[in-house]
């Protein structure tokens, strides 16, 4: 049998429907049922995702966020491990704790190389349209198994950690979800040819140096506004990158792409909306300012935004 992107969701929904639960029994959580409930509907669309009819799968959407919108997405007390023992634990393995953590890339590696071609059966082992995931997920399984063996600890107490962080997290686990799905939104509604449009009419692009910083500038900016450079990138593609700066002045699409990408990460790294990167390690560090990451890296950001405009306009015909 291959094991397929679908057997992935299948467990990750398991475990969300698992955090749900065990959200529902936290009675020292002031906001028990509407956080089960988040969770559980983000396990629904994982577990059965493709077998919903595309507009109940947007109602559920619709939910989750005014759920998360009106705060009922809140964090309880999960059982885990105490201080103590987990300062005992930690002096017995030593370095032994970071095995778990470099089994996951390299389990990755190895079943994206090594095991690419690999049938039983006449079927290939691991999913070929989605090999790099379907890697991923083994490696995270391996992980587990392992880190359980190390620590003398049950597969539950993953769980009970994994909880831990999810609900540290809240719903900022969901965004990059959802910013892949407003990327698509975008691109089907034409936002590129609107950008196309107005940067034309009211811009001029007549000159590659301007070209250039309009197309950087402008994937900063959409991902500051969507959080995601992947889904950033198809709006400034189709409304800069391929008529202008590709059909006017010639440049190298493997050049502007990979610049372009570095510029929305410019962006990344001054958006609340990339959450994941910027609000949840505030979270998880228990700072007393939520965006001390993003203060942190905009003397870093605008600067490396400058450059990438004069690389790409330098760079982008080689």
């Amino acid at each position: 049998m291959t094991l397929t992107i679908d057997h992935l969701y299948i467990v990750i929904g398991l475990l969300l429907g698992a955090v749900g639960v065990m959200n529902l029994l936290d009675r020292s959580n002031p906001r028990r049922f509407t956080t089960a409930l988040f969770w559980g509907l983000y396990a629904t669309l994982y577990l059965a995702g493709e077998r919903i009819a595309p507009a109940w799968i947007g109602a559920l959407m619709i939910a989750m966020a005014l759920l998360a919108g009106f705060g009922g997405v809140r964090a309880g007390k999960p059982s885990v491990l105490s201080d103590t023992a987990r300062a005992a634990s930690a002096a017995r393995l030593g370095n032994r704790l970071f095995i778990p953590a470099l089994l996951l890339p390299l389990v990755t590696v190895i079943g994206a190389t090594v095991l690419r071609d690999v049938q039983i059966g006449g079927l290939p082992l691991l999913d070929p349209a989605h090999l790099t995931l379907a890697s991923l997920g083994c490696g995270a399984l391996v992980a587990l198994l392992t880190a359980c063996w190390l620590t003398r600890a049950t597969p539950l107490q993953g769980v009970r950690e994994a909880r831990r962080l999810i609900d540290a997290m809240g719903w900022a686990v969901v965004l990059p979800h959802v910013l892949a799905v407003l990327g698509l939104l975008f691109s089907e509604a034409g936002v590129g040819k609107a950008v196309a449009h107005l940067t034309t009419s009211y811009i001029g692009l007549e000159t590659r140096f301007v070209a250039a910083a309009v197309f950087c500038i402008g994937m900063a900016l959409f991902t500051i506004v969507m959080g995601n450079g992947f889904a950033a990138f198809p709006v400034m593609a189709g409304g800069v990158g391929i008529p202008v700066l590709i059909g006017v002045f010639g440049a190298n699409p493997a050049v502007m792409a990979a610049i372009g990408m570095f510029s929305a990460y410019c962006g990344t790294l001054m958006t609340p909306m990339a959450a994941n990167f910027n609000i949840v390690p505030a979270a998880l560090l228990e700072l007393p300012d939520k965006n001390a990451v993003i203060r942190a890296q905009i003397p870093t950001a605008l600067p490396l935004l400058v450059v990438n405009i004069f690389l790409l306009y330098f760079l982008m015909n080689r």
